[in-house]
Parts: C-alpha cells; sequence; structure tokens
C-alpha cells in the first residue's frame, strides 16, 4: 500500500513551503539534516520584534509578562522573565516512566522547530537554530513515556527538550550512550541557550508528540498492510481456498469502497499460478470459505481507508503553526486553542481499532491452519508427530495474546479527559496516549502477522507434492535459514522473531513483488 513517496531526502528545509510526511520520517529515521532558509530566518527575526515591543510595554501580555495556565493573571516583572522561562521548562519537564524510541523524540523536535520557523512564535532565530544543531548533532533528549494530557501541547515530553537547549536535563548522544548535557552540547560546539519573553512556552506547547507518532505508525503501516494481504493469501493457499473471491468484478463494480479492490488485487496476484488452489477447483464439495480467508479484502480494505484517512489528518496538522499565544501575521498576539491535540487523537484512537480488527482475522486463519478438524488434511498443528511433538500450538497462544492485546489498546484514549491547571485546562485530549497505544498495536500487527507468515508458509510445504504459486515459493526459499522447515519440535522464539524481522525490513513485500509483479 502506498500512503506516501518512500525516497525520502537526506537534507530538509524549514522555511514558507512547510513540510511533509516524508520529511518527517527522514529526519526522525534517517538522521536527515535540517536547515534554516534565509528567508524563514529573516521573518523569524522579524515577528520576534513585534515580541521584544510587547516584552518593553506596561501592557500585560499572556506567556510574556504573565504566568501561565491558571497563573495566567499574574503579572511578572521584567527582572524576573528569565527566570520565568527558565522556570517553565523546568517545572513542565516532569515527565515520569520509560524512555520513549529515539524517533519519537527527533520527530517531536523537527515538528516543533517546523513550527517555530512558521513565524508565528515569536521564537528567537538563535533558539531555533539551536534546536536544529541539536538535531543535527545526534543529540537526543531523554522523553518519558507519561507526563502529556494531549492539550496545551505536548507539554511534558517538549520540556524535557527544550531543557537540553538550556544545557540541562538529561540526553543520549550520537552513540546512543547517556552523557552529561553540557559535556554533550560542548563536544558539538553548541552554546546553551538563556531564553527570553515568550520562548520556553512557544518551546513546548504543540502537537508534535502525537502527530510525529500517528506519521511513524503510517509510516510502519504502509508497508504492513500490503504485507497483510500476503498472509491472508498464502493462509487461503495453506487451507485449500478459493481465490475466485478475489477477482475484480465482485469488488469495486459491486462494493466500490476505495481500496477493497487493492487488497483482492493483492491477494489474486499473490495466488496466481498456484498449483495448490488449482488442484482443488474440481471435485472440492466446499461451497465457500470461512469468513477469515474470504471477507479478507474487506477487513484489509478498511484498514487502508482509515489509513489514507489519519494521512489526510496528519498532512493537515503539519500545515499548522500550533502554539498559544500566536502572533498573526500583523503582529498581533492572540490567545487561541489550536493547540487541542482532539482531531489528531481521533485518528490515533480510530487507526487503533481496523489494526485489531485485521489482526484478529489473522489470528483466525492460524487457528484454523492448526486445527485439524478445519484444516482439509493437515496434521494438528502442523507437528511432525503430532503428541510426541507439539508443532505450532503455542505460537498461535502467542498471536492470540497480542490480539487480545491489541482489542485493548483499541479502546478510545481521546474520550477521557481529566481536568488540570486548577480547572482552567479542564478538557484534554489524551492524544498522546491515543499515540502511545497505536504505536504498540503497530508493533503487535507485525508480530502477528509474523506468526501467521510461519503458519502459513509450513502449511503450504505440508501440501507437497502439490506446488505454490510463485510468490509462495520466492517466500519459502527466501525463508530458508531464517526458520526451519517442517519438522520437529524446536525453539520457536528466535523463528518468530526472525520471521517479525522479515516482514518488518520490508523483505517480505519486496520478495514477492520479485516474484509476482508490483503489488498495490
Amino acid at each position: 500500500m502506498t500512503l506516501f513517496d518512500t525516497d525520502l531526502p537526506t537534507t530538509v528545509q524549514l522555511g514558507s513551503s512547510g513540510v511533509t510526511v516524508g520529511d518527517v520520517i527522514a529526519v526522525a529515521r534517517h538522521d536527515a539534516g535540517v536547515e534554516l532558509t534565509g528567508e524563514a530566518r529573516e521573518h523569524v527575526a522579524t515577528v520576534r520584534r513585534h515580541i521584544d515591543e510587547l516584552a518593553a510595554s506596561d501592557v500585560p501580555a499572556y506567556g510574556i509578562s504573565t504566568g501561565f495556565g491558571a497563573l495566567a493573571n499574574k503579572h511578572i516583572p521584567l527582572e524576573k522573565r528569565t527566570r520565568l522561562q527558565k522556570s517553565l521548562v523546568r517545572s513542565h519537564a516532569a515527565g515520569t516512566g520509560p524512555t520513549v524510541d529515539r524517533e519519537v523524540v527527533r520527530a517531536l523536535m523537527f515538528l516543533r522547530a517546523k513550527t517555530l520557523a512558521s513565524g508565528h512564535t515569536g521564537i528567537r532565530v538563535e533558539t531555533l537554530e539551536t534546536m536544529l544543531a541539536v538535531l543535527n548533532a545526534g543529540i537526543t533528549p531523554v522523553v518519558h513515556e507519561f507526563g502529556s494530557l494531549g492539550c496545551s501541547g505536548d507539554l511534558a515530553p517538549l520540556a524535557h527538550c527544550a531543557l537540553v537547549l538550556m544545557g540541562e536535563g538529561r540526553a543520549v548522544g550520537p552513540d546512543g550512550t547517556e552523557r552529561p548535557v553540557p559535556e554533550l552540547l560542548a563536544e558539538a560546539g553548541i552554546e546553551p541557550v538563556i531564553l527570553a519573553e515568550k520562548e520556553g512556552l512557544a518551546l513546548i506547547n504543540g502537537t508534535d508528540g502525537m502527530l510525529g507518532q500517528l506519521i511513524m505508525a503510517l509510516a510502519d503501516l504502509q508497508n504492513l498492510l500490503t504485507a497483510a494481504d500476503i498472509t491472508a493469501a498464502f493462509s487461503v493457499e495453506g487451507l485449500l481456498g478459493t481465490d475466485r473471491v478475489f477477482v475484480p468484478e465482485l469488488h469495486e463494480p459491486l462494493r466500490p469502497h476505495p481500496s477493497q479492490k487493492y487488497a483482492a488485487a493483492n491477494m489474486l496476484k499473490v495466488l496466481e499460478g498456484s498449483g495448490i488452489v488449482a488442484s482443488h477447483r474440481v471435485g472440492d464439495n466446499r461451497v465457500q470459505d470461512a469468513y477469515s480467508l474470504r471477507c479478507a479484502p474487506q477487513v484489509a480494505g478498511g484498514s487502508r481507508d482509515t489509513a489514507a484517512y489519519a494521512l489526510n489528518v496528519a498532512q493537515q496538522e503539519l500545515a499548522a503553526a500550533v502554539d498559544n499565544p500566536v502572533v498573526l501575521d500583523d503582529g498581533t498576539v492572540s490567545s487561541n486553542g489550536n493547540f487541542h491535540g482532539a482531531p489528531v487523537a481521533y485518528v490515533l484512537d480510530f487507526m487503533a481499532i481496523p489494526i485489531a480488527d485485521l489482526a484478529s482475522m489473522s489470528e483466525r486463519r492460524t487457528d484454523r491452519m492448526l486445527d485439524p478438524a478445519r484444516s482439509h488434511g493437515l496434521p494438528p498443528f502442523l507437528a511432525e508427530d503430532p503428541g510426541t511433538d507439539s508443532g505450532l500450538m503455542i505460537a498461535q497462544y502467542t498471536q492470540a495474546g497480542l490480539v487480545s492485546d491489541m482489542k485493548r489498546l483499541a479502546v478510545p484514549a481521546s474520550v477521557d479527559s481529566i481536568p488540570s491547571s486548577a480547572m482552567q485546562e479542564d478538557h484534554v485530549s489524551m492524544g498522546w496516549h491515543a499515540a502511545r497505544k497505536l504505536r504498540q498495536a503497530v508493533l503487535n500487527l507485525r508480530r502477528v502477522l509474523a506468526i501467521e507468515l510461519l503458519t502459513s508458509t509450513r502449511a503450504i510445504a505440508l501440501r507437497a507434492p502439490l506446488e505454490p504459486g510463485a510468490a509462495a515459493s520466492a517466500v519459502i526459499a527466501d525463508l530458508d535459514g531464517r526458520v526451519g522447515a517442517p519438522g520437529e519440535d524446536r525453539f520457536m522464539a528466535p523463528e518468530i522473531e526472525a520471521a517479525e524481522e522479515y516482514v518488518a525490513s520490508g523483505r517480505l513485500v519486496r520478495t514477492v513483488e520479485s516474484a509476482v509483479g508490483p503489488l498495490n
């Protein structure tokens, strides 16, 4: 499934043209460099002058000469404003729990820099340049899993990043080793910043964490949704199913959801030329295959359509400049509610539902292949010597546990809200939590598909002397040495891990495409 171009840049320019989903992936996952255009640098400097004028004025301005949140009505005198910004960042860097992945932190920082470069936050050029220098040096702030409510921005995660710009907090270097922040900055030739008026707020008030994780999840799903079509087709082959339910005339003309036809076409192509499928076209007394086989394109198509909708929301959010207050084009500084993460939180929750269903259907196919009452001639649990050997019995248990976890992860976070800041922030999105659970759900889906791949390829091998199609033949040959052929019981965990890596790396899709041509 192609959601977006995978030809990623090695350097990303921050300026008036905005950024793409591919830019985020390039910086977060592949360490692409980030540069500020001359036009953007000039614009940011011009906007900053408006903030300096407000800072010198007697008129209170939120985030410039006042406290924050429920303390917004408290005026801060000029001599305390540097301390105000430091205090904001230090107090808001209050995360706890496991640390989040490096790529998430890099996406978080890059997306914040994107908004800072828009000229709507009032940041100073030197502060923005420091953030880009930290990114380009491969220094990664330590960010914790808990701390954001997805409203007023991803405050705690972004504050942990801002703290590093000040020469404080915790961070790891390019080699992944945690070292003192002053040491890391000095080694990279980066001078810590002393934050001026409005800058602390500008650095922490955005939906960048949840948006970055949505984009990372969609990048993973681009590969996994195609992989799901492949493993489903292999299960059809292993279970002596029919490929006739995937022909084009049964899909777009009759039920024109955009992606159902693509999933069906993929499955039909993967099964092309299968001697196993051909073997039972005549004399087979079954009228219809089980739903988990016959309805695979409908579930996979719905998952793809949901991912396309989620991508549209991500692209809209990429075009946003999320901060509070913002500096408008005429220089007016205005409070707003654009930091509320609801639009992103909804699709993060939404995406977890269809992929849980996709995994559930995958698990049902696996179970069917292991059950001699439903597998049409396969040995129990695909075991060499059933009874003495257990075959893939417990691999299916593992798959069932993953699916059960995904069902819990599909329960929405965005319907929850716990008021904060003395009831000033009385409704929050919980978008960061929706993002964290979607990331876990995507990882679970990858593992579920890996177990279906192991099961279906073993089932196909056990159909010998019947020959599979070119796709399955290519994958079975390519897996040789990574996972074992059918035989006596052996240590299964390494084989599951190898199959997962095979799926995650995109090699499964590439191997199939090398055999049958491009898939959707």
